[in-house]
């Protein structure tokens, strides 16, 4: 039987290191699912899902743990088992692209208007970017978030679009 671990990782970033990763999965059968993963001032942060062997489990954690002595800080835990019924809570994905001034607590405003709607997200990806004609800071994200059936995407969309930071809104259906 195969086990879904997730895995997390996050160090200073250096060359080999997902090489490393990958090695130590593979010496144990292990099958590397989906990961994300990235660059971030100067460190490498990573999450992903592996599955293996229920009789390897315990050595691979063993060996990625060994792996922390390069200074990692890993974190394994198993996958929820019931992983079928949480994704049928949401029966449309959205992507959304969002575009406004930055400011302090522009993140828990956004969220804040989504946990209303009941709506999961399920992927964020943020930066903040020089404007370059006002001279201030752009926040950009997309998102990719799961609705409930009774929410439409207009809900979404009107929703952002009313906070003070006068967002651009760009939705796509996937």
């Amino acid at each position: 039987m195969q086990v879904s671990l997730v895995i997390t990782i996050l160090g200073s970033d250096q060359p080999g290191l997902v090489k490393s990763l990958s090695e130590t999965l593979n010496r144990f059968s292990g099958n590397w699912t989906e990961s994300r993963m990235s660059h971030l001032a100067g460190k490498f942060a990573g999450i992903l899902q592996v599955s293996v062997p229920e009789a390897q489990v315990n050595e691979l954690t063993t060996a990625l743990k060994a792996l922390q002595s390069n200074g990692l800080q890993i974190s394994i835990e198993k996958a929820d088992q019931d992983i079928s019924a949480k994704a049928t809570t949401a029966t449309k994905v959205l992507s959304l692209e969002l575009l406004g001034q930055d400011r302090p607590g522009i993140i828990r405003d956004i969220t804040e208007q989504l946990a209303r709607l009941n709506v999961n997200i399920e992927e964020l990806d943020s930066e903040v970017k020089e404007a370059s004609m006002s001279g201030g800071t752009l926040f950009c994200a997309k998102l990719q978030l799961g609705l409930p059936e009774s929410v439409p995407t207009e809900a979404v969309q009107d929703s952002l679009e009313s906070m003070s930071d006068q967002f651009m809104v760009d939705i796509n259906f996937t």
